[in-house]
């Protein structure tokens, strides 16, 4: 590692970083170009030299690195990620001891003070995704700690270093034994099979537990579901386990098609029974239309953002219309699932976007109840667009 670098924050900003805000932004900084290598150790400073916090430099999506100390003698060497690595494992303690889950998440970023770093655990294995060259540059550090923390069946990885979001294909494994895929994890009793060697997607997102329950316990039973941008169609297999009539599954993936059966299979559901549509959702919802056909539990988790052939989807820009769709084809007293994982706005806005759709297709809705970010997914209030998850259920009153 090159020595420290030292970065001075424009005054409007000093109180942010001060008060905990923890990405470090180009804006923000005066003297930015003087540190060029992913990973050199930068202290942030006032214009009048005063020390505010020390971090990294690594290019991502969301900026150009992350605070790890307001400790201005704090080393950030083997120790420091000890530390952090054990706090992070210790605040997860009751689901280490959950029979019914085995699969969670054990390091949230800068929810744990480790901006561009996530790990994650799967019955005995453990994910690490790396999202800068940055954070990558303390991996021996960041893995022996791991290693001295945990007892594993393997370690893997995940490099997502393209400021994109994009994932580098590369031997994915760690340390340990290599896995047989998939494996076999449970969450809240039900099981999913998981691949950690299959590119960026394992087969499951985690911060959909609670949702996923909620259906399966209280929404599900009886009912005709249609779960879009389905995945590896999670959600359907909650709904089928709770009792619903029917589920429809629509992806535009063709690998959606495979795993989603693989998954009913694993919790013995005949997928025959079910429908597993690959389509563009907005197509989907256009037949839906023409065929008179109507759902009374609607499911939309779309990708902040999504390219087909004919259509560029932005959370952003666009829930509104795809909410409006969703009504639709929505029963009289019908339940909609509405979800973002955008950060980009916070649910004041997404709700925003519901009374609008609502508005405009001249229909009445009761907020019936929402959720964030499970336990796992630790956040801090210093820095809300941490907490991105938003899901409300929404009633189409008659």
């Amino acid at each position: 590692m090159k020595k420290d670098v030292t970065l001075t924050v424009k005054g409007k900003f000093v109180n942010k970083y001060k008060s905990g805000y923890p990405l470090i932004s180009k804006e923000a900084i005066i003297n930015f170009n003087e540190v060029t290598e992913e990973g050199t150790i930068i202290r942030l400073v006032d214009e009048k030299n005063k020390f505010i916090a020390k971090g990294y430099f690594g290019k991502q999506n969301k900026g150009y690195g992350w605070v790890f100390s307001r400790n201005e003698k704090e080393q950030i060497d083997q120790s420091f990620f000890e530390n952090k690595l054990r706090a992070a494992i210790n605040y997860r303690e009751s689901f280490f001891n959950n029979p019914d889950t085995n699969a969670f998440r054990i390091v949230n970023g800068e929810g744990d003070g480790l901006g561009g770093l996530t790990i994650e655990y799967f019955d005995g294995y453990y994910l690490i995704n790396w999202y800068s060259k940055g954070i990558y540059r303390f991996r021996e550090y960041i893995i022996n700690a791991l290693k001295g923390l945990v007892e594993f069946k393997a370690i893997y990885q995940k490099k997502r270093f393209d400021v994109s979001g994009k994932y580098i294909e590369d031997d994915d494994f760690v340390a340990g034994e290599r896995g047989t895929f998939p494996i076999i994890v449970k969450e809240n009793g039900e099981h999913f099979a998981v691949y950690l060697n299959e590119g960026a997607m394992v087969g499951i997102f985690l911060d959909q537990r609670d949702v996923r329950k909620r259906i399966r316990d209280s929404y599900a039973n009886g009912k005709n579901v249609l779960n879009t941008f389905s995945y590896t169609g999670a959600f359907s297999v909650f709904a089928v386990l709770g009792g619903a009539a029917k589920t429809t599954s629509v992806d535009l993936a063709n690998r959606s098609l495979g795993k989603t059966i693989e998954q009913f299979s694993l919790n013995g559901i005949d997928y025959d029974s079910q429908d597993i549509i690959v389509e563009d959702v907005f197509h989907y919802f256009k037949y839906a239309v023409k065929k008179q056909l109507k759902f009374e539990m609607v499911i939309l988790d779309p990708p902040s953002f999504a390219r087909s052939k004919k259509i560029v989807f932005s959370a952003e820009k666009d829930y509104k219309n795809l909410l409006k769709e969703a009504i639709s084809i929505t029963a009289d007293n019908g339940i909609i699932v509405a979800s973002t994982n955008s950060s980009s706005f916070n649910m004041k806005k997404f709700k925003s976007f519901i009374d609008q759709a609502f508005k405009e297709t001249k229909r009445k809705y009761q907020l019936v109840e929402e959720f964030s970010l499970p336990k796992d997914f630790k956040t801090i209030k210093e820095y809300p667009e941490g907490s991105y998850l938003k899901v409300v259920f929404i009633k189409n009153l008659p």
